[in-house]
């Protein structure tokens, strides 16, 4: 295994204003270079292992929903490996996310370990935030694969400028998503990005942006782990959809709409 050093975790990233500008008119952007391809090596065999161990999905790829088909999808990594958690409680990425949205500080959320196996299907057109009881749309997700991710891998692509379209954010992640947002995205005129990640590049995008992905069509799996940050002075909503009250569960346990969101699942990751 390489190594790594606190110095790479915590140091901030240069986060050029044209990005922040780019992120705020689109709902994404692609960072490049959020780490050297060094420290995501380091990480990589460790997250991997965690999905190994954890995943309960099991099934032959014929036989499960598109939902299923689209990944393997292992959360809550930094509370079951030391060295999941010193990526995940990384402050240079904290940062990055409190910059992007604009808050004073950001917590955690969750984590989440996206692995889409060799023939997994597409991820349907969603945005994540129907999942979410949260009060505001200060919330988005660090995206950062573990290897170099050409199209063939199945790389997200966006929606440029979604963040702001209200169609569709009753839609849970299914075949009727990507049928609609298809046909919605397409009638709004809302170009689609979709680019390859290079080793240590990183995208971030909002709670409300559409994104999808292709399929895995290549002999690897694409590997990929997520951070979902929260403004650190979010307050939890009612739930509005069965989805959001089993995370309100899961991810707030013993908090209740109109608390902070800030239950032990939640460290406080980064204040100016």
């Amino acid at each position: 295994m390489t190594t790594t050093s606190p110095t790479a975790l915590d140091t901030p990233y240069d986060l050029a204003p044209d990005r922040i500008a780019a992120f705020e008119r689109d709902g994404f952007v692609h960072l490049p270079g959020v780490f050297d391809p060094d420290v995501v090596r380091h990480f990589e065999p460790e997250i991997t292992a965690k999905v190994i161990e954890l995943n309960t999905m099991h099934l032959p790829m014929a036989e499960r929903s598109t939902y299923d088909k689209a990944f393997l999808q292992v959360g809550n990594l930094w509370r079951h490996s030391d060295l999941v958690r010193e990526l995940v409680y990384s402050r240079r990425l904290a940062r990055i996310a409190a910059d992007l949205l604009g808050v004073e500080g950001v917590r955690l959320y969750h984590d989440q370990a996206l692995y889409k196996e060799p023939g997994g299907g597409i991820t349907p057109w969603h945005a994540d935030q129907y999942y979410w009881p949260l009060s505001t749309d200060r919330c988005g997700t660090i995206w950062l694969p573990l290897q170099d991710t050409p199209l063939e891998l199945g790389p997200l692509s966006f929606a440029a400028g979604s963040h702001r379209f209200e169609f569709g954010r009753d839609l849970p992640i299914s075949d009727e998503s990507e049928a609609a947002m298809q046909v919605a995205l397409a009638e709004q005129d809302l170009p689609v990005v979709n680019e390859p990640f290079a080793p240590g590049d990183a995208s971030f995008h909002l709670g409300w942006t559409f994104h999808h992905a292709g399929p895995n069509v290549a002999a690897d799996p694409r590997r990929v782990m997520t951070i979902i940050y929260i403004d650190a002075d979010m307050v939890v909503a009612e739930p509005v959809n069965e989805n959001q009250a089993g995370d309100l569960a899961a991810s707030f346990p013993g908090l209740k709409p109109g608390d902070l969101a800030a239950s032990p699942l939640n460290p406080e990751l980064y204040r100016r």
